[in-house]
């Protein structure tokens, strides 16, 4: 070893000699940002080199500069994480959702009023409904299906949303609504294009088990019947879950994070899911029961209430708008909940799966910034 080194020349060290000091550690790795202080301008807390839009809540460790941690997540780790985009988010995850749910249910409820105002749905000393009364009452409740319609295909467009907002709150930056609603831009068809083609899919194959249960049911006797159904049903249901796991449940955020077409978001969910199946499953069943009990707590009391003044508990030519804006304000406070928090858990889902398999946790480091030493 040469002196340049630290070390002394080979022989006896001359006179006057010593050793250099060791250089200070850290007892631990330091973020490649940390500085002692803030440069001029900066806020507090902000750390040199974060993108616009960063959320100081959501800074941890160098291996969690986000929402979550940038390694393989468990179960903990994604509700966490779905909780605080909710959290730190809240414009862009349960803002979306209330507005596109509410505009959807004000379809209902103005054609209600309108057909209020024309028709008198009182009913008469006889107590028979007339035409008028009848087409009113199937106008108004026809457009509460078709608010519901759209309020799906709004659901639709938060999801994508909110598939940015987990991507970007992955590396601590906070989106705001029109920021999430621009992310979209270009992919917006796609995504409507994707979400027919899996329910159409999906159609197809409840329509090809029913149309399969028309001969065995003209053609067999009972005994084959019952067999058959013993069979078949199990079969089905296990068919529909592994549809919904490997071909329905990862394409939304493969198609908006990656910005691809709707059949590669389709192979890329269905790649991601390979032998990830059961983990994805558990995973995708409890969300699913979550959001269903929270969802029915949210709206209870608003659905219970149209439940009464629809019996004809209330007696009154406004009753049916009652019943349709109760019904309307149930589904806008479950869907505050429900759609943002689904949408979250199944983005982090597919994240989750990216950095098993293809090790993009190094990528999104190197988005937040951040570099190995």
């Amino acid at each position: 070893m040469s002196g340049d080194q630290g070390y002394p020349p080979p022989g006896p060290p001359p006179p006057g000699w010593q050793p250099p000091p060791a250089p200070a550690r850290a007892p631990w790795p330091l973020p490649q940002w940390a500085a002692p202080s803030p440069p001029p301008g900066v806020p507090p807390g902000v750390p040199p080199g974060v993108p616009p839009g960063f959320a100081p809540g959501m800074l941890g460790a160098a291996h969690k500069p986000g929402a979550m941690p940038l390694r393989p997540l468990a179960l903990g780790d994604i509700y966490d994480a779905a909780f605080r985009i909710i959290r730190f988010n809240p414009k862009a995850t349960v803002g979306s959702a209330v507005l596109v749910t509410a505009a959807a249910m004000a379809v209902p409820i103005v054609v209600t009023a309108i057909l209020t105002v024309l028709v008198d749905f009182t009913a008469d000393a006889g107590g028979e409904i007339t035409t008028a009364e009848l087409i009113a009452v199937v106008g108004s409740f026809g457009s509460l299906t078709i608010g519901a319609l759209l309020q799906s295909v709004g659901i639709v467009l938060v999801t994508g949303m909110i598939a940015h907002v987990t991507a970007a709150a992955a590396i601590g930056r906070r989106l705001t609504l029109g920021e999430a609603w621009s992310a979209t831009h270009g992919s917006r068809w796609r995504l409507i294009g994707l979400t027919l083609l899996l329910a159409l899919a999906t159609l197809a194959l409840v329509v090809a088990y029913v149309v399969l249960w028309i001969p065995v049911v003209l053609l067999l006797p009972t005994w084959a019947i019952v067999v058959f159904g013993i069979v078949s049903v199990p079969a089905f249901t296990v068919l529909m879950l592994w549809f919904w796991i490997r071909v329905y449940y990862l394409p939304v955020p493969a198609l908006m994070i990656e910005r691809t077409t709707v059949f590669r978001a389709i192979g890329r969910g269905y790649r991601l899911t390979s032998r990830q199946y059961w983990r994805t499953f558990g995973i995708g069943v409890l969300t699913l029961v979550i959001v269903q009990i929270a969802g029915g707590m949210l709206s209870f009391p608003f659905t219970l209430a149209a439940q009464i003044v629809g019996a004809g508990v209330v007696s009154s030519q406004w009753a049916p708008l009652l019943v349709v804006v109760l019904s309307a304000v149930g589904s806008v406070l479950a869907a505050a909940f429900t759609a943002p928090f689904t949408a979250a858990v199944t983005s982090l889902q597919y994240l989750d799966q990216r950095m098993r398999k293809e090790a993009y946790d190094v990528e999104l480091m190197a988005q937040a910034g951040i570099t190995s030493s």
